[in-house]
């Protein structure tokens, strides 16, 4: 399974999420309501989710070859996980999983809570 099919499988199993390029990009993004959990780089070497407090910092101090503050969003909690390197996919589908509830409704949130 190629990386994007990976997390396209990530992400849309999450209730009501969809795909959607974000602005003028091209590149696959993730919204839930249509309020992004997921962006992608247009040129396919990383993502970016959002993190709780504190999370930004504990996944750079962690593993800064992995993680990294990304440009523009960075400043608001954003993460950037680089996909040319090999990277735990259980942990990165946590992470997406809970910049989803951050971003959703408390309704689909408690969703996941159920499955």
């Amino acid at each position: 399974m190629d990386t994007f099919e990976r997390l396209r499988e990530i992400c849309l199993s999450l209730p009501e999420a969809a795909e959607k390029p974000f602005g003028g990009h091209t590149a696959p993004s993730f919204r839930v309501r249509d309020k992004l959990f997921v962006m992608t780089s247009e040129d396919g070497l990383s993502l970016m989710f959002k993190g709780g407090p504190g999370v930004q910092e504990a996944l750079i101090a962690e593993d800064p070859e992995r993680f990294y503050r990304p440009p523009y969003v960075g400043g608001k909690g954003w993460v950037g996980a680089r996909l040319d390197v090999d990277q735990d996919w259980d942990e990165l589908a946590e992470l997406i999983e809970d910049s989803y509830r951050l971003i959703a409704p408390k309704r689909l949130s408690a969703q996941l809570d159920r499955r």
